[in-house]
């Protein structure tokens, strides 16, 4: 999963983007060409303000881009009053731009990307009604550990004064922790609260926090950089400094957002979908639309969801077959769920299992990519503040500037949740062929307007990370039969993903109901079940994005090669994928289209 921090931007903003590519492989006189003139066109000066604008209101996206101005040392204000001016700045925006050019004047890439804003501008419009409908603070979710993870991932100190901006950002944490929290309870009264369940986790983040005093994730990161940039006689002042600004404005402000969580956990309620909020059942719709780009009601998505795992179902039985097992599917599950040969026995053993596959597929690209990524890749466990409540693997996009490589997390919290059948499906996808390549192309890519470059869709790369899985079978990969049922096993997950959260925000189960469902139909080990279905409930809607992009990537390339035979191409397809960057389905199909027609016409 591509890593959602809440401090980015608002929660509400689910950008769509496209992109055009630095560099091509076989596309780059197609339709899809998106590359912009070498002068500015006015529809891009535009959307240059716009991202101009949007970023005085976010000191953290400034610090993601590897922006480090008289803002570095600040956090964004997280009020009513914030979030509205972003609103009002993109419809405005969107406003501005339809009255102002007529899309039949515009050329091919100005008139893609007015379409996309024009999209993005909808969506978000779509959702705001819903503002106040998400959890501020939940197990995935939230300033309790992202600001830390903030600072400790994001925050770059090289000299003196990015010192100084950590720790004035350490100061200012008390403050938009206390409005967090105001609004928290807020919510709470209105009976927006996520089931009473959630608060353990984040109690414990919090109190992993308070209760390492001056030894905390946070100061010790601090004390790290600081030594690390060479300070000199500044380090011991800055270390009180530090130390002083925590005690006296972070932990209080930590401590009262820890009474709080006590407090709603008290009055939260047991039912786990969100179809128990204010208008939940349209706040769930507006959800799917947003997240998969169609029209899909919640029944059929669920309906594809039980498809699919028939299918996968099918396809494990045959490798059962191969590897000699006798018994059921569910037999066959609980073995790949429980015996030692399945798993690693240290954290080390694991790491350097995923970085011989990641050196394995990048050799390989060559052969199916015509663009390739820019940016390292490393390989990093989850902190160890956030571990127990973290997700399983994501991944966190490059800086721009190439200050900050792509990095792929693995959650090693507990080494039976991380099964070696999954090792491979879960690296191509967070790493390469997955969000690595496409994010670190997005990144790198040309003159485009920022909300595309930047931007992202869920389905198209959710869907592009699932399909990556899949595409290391084709490149040759999986040779172990267990670890091929490790990509049908995650594969699957995706597939029942489409029913639990459909069952859960549409159909009203419970979250035992949901886990239930997955150990039947999963070979998943109990942990991981637990903390999927929990994910899910927190995070309603998103989880859908992944199979239903991956089934339309499958759809559009089993088109290209139908169609076009044996003059189809891994690396001219894939270009046209990724060269025009996130977009919604029905616009990549477009894409894919145009990239036939130009093939068939050439050859």
């Amino acid at each position: 999963m591509k890593s959602n921090f809440l401090i980015v931007a608002s929660a509400l903003a689910m950008s769509v983007g496209a992109c055009a590519p630095v560099q091509t492989g076989d596309v780059a006189s197609t339709p899809v060409e998106t590359t912009y003139q070498s002068e500015m066109s006015p529809l891009a000066r535009l959307f240059e303000n716009y991202d101009a604008a949007e970023l005085e209101l976010s000191p953290e996206s400034k610090s993601y881009r590897g922006i480090r101005d008289d803002s570095y040392g600040y956090w964004s204000a997280y009020t009513d009053e914030e979030d509205m001016a972003r609103h009002r700045l993109l419809q405005d925006t969107a406003e501005q731009m339809r009255g102002s050019f007529a899309m039949g004047e515009l050329s091919s890439a100005d008139l893609l990307s007015y379409r996309l804003f024009d999209i993005m501008a909808k969506r978000e419009d779509a959702l705001w009604p819903y503002r106040d409908h998400g959890y501020l603070f939940d197990q995935m979710n939230g300033a309790q550990s992202e600001f830390p993870a903030f600072l400790i991932n994001i925050h770059r100190v090289s000299d003196y004064a990015e010192a100084q901006a950590y720790l004035n950002r350490i100061e200012g944490l008390g403050v938009v922790l206390d409005r967090l929290t105001a609004q928290s309870a807020e919510r709470a009264a209105k009976g927006i609260m996520p089931p009473r369940w959630v608060y353990a986790y984040v109690i414990s983040d919090i109190e992993n926090l308070l209760d390492a005093g001056l030894d905390n994730a946070v100061l010790k990161d601090f004390r790290s950089k600081i030594a690390k940039a060479e300070l000199g006689a500044n380090i011991a002042p800055l270390e009180i400094a530090a130390n002083q600004a925590w005690m006296e404005s972070t932990q209080p402000a930590y401590q009262r957002l820890l009474n709080e969580m006590k407090r709603q956990q008290d009055i939260a309620p047991t039912d786990d979908g969100i179809w128990r909020l204010p208008d939940g059942a349209g706040y769930y719709k507006a959800l799917l639309a947003n997240y998969t780009t169609t029209d899909l009601t919640a029944d059929e998505i669920h309906d594809i969801g039980l498809r699919e795992v028939d299918r996968i179902h099918g396809e494990m039985r045959a490798i059962m077959k191969q590897v000699g097992f006798e018994g059921s599917l569910q037999d066959f599950f609980e073995y790949t769920r429980n015996d030692p040969r399945f798993f690693h026995d240290t954290r080390e053993a694991y790491l350097a299992d995923v970085a011989a596959k990641m050196d394995a597929m990048e050799a390989k690209l060559p052969e199916y990519f015509g663009t390739l990524p820019t940016d390292p890749l490393v390989v990093k466990p989850v902190e160890a503040f956030r571990e127990k409540s973290a997700g399983k693997a994501f991944y966190q996009d490059p800086a721009p500037d190439g200050s900050r490589p792509g990095t792929y997390y693995v959650n090693l919290y507990n080494l039976r949740d991380m099964s070696k059948n999954e090792l491979e499906a879960l690296a191509y996808h967070e790493g390469l062929p997955g969000h690595h390549l496409q994010l670190s192309i997005q990144t790198q890519l040309g003159d485009v307007p920022p909300f595309r470059r930047f931007g992202g869709v869920t389905a198209y790369t959710e869907g592009w990370g699932l399909y990556s899985e899949e595409l290391g079978k084709d490149m040759g990969f999986y040779t172990d039969p267990y670890s091929d049922f490790g990509r049908l096993g995650m594969e699957l997950w995706r597939a029942c993903r489409l029913v639990v959260d459909t069952g859960i925000h549409h159909k009203r189960w419970s979250r035992e109901q949901a886990i239930q469902y997955l150990t039947d139909n999963t070979p998943n080990p109990t942990g991981d079940i637990r903390k999927a279905i929990e994910r899910y409930i927190v995070f309603p809607g998103q989880a859908t994005a992944y199979m239903i992009g991956k089934l339309k990537i499958m759809e559009l390339r089993t088109k290209a090669q139908a169609e076009l035979g044996d003059d189809f191409d891994y690396r001219g397809f894939h270009d046209a994928v990724l060269t025009a960057g996130p977009v919604p389905l029905d616009i990549l199909a477009e894409n894919v289209d145009a990239w036939i027609a130009h093939e068939k016409a050439t050859h």
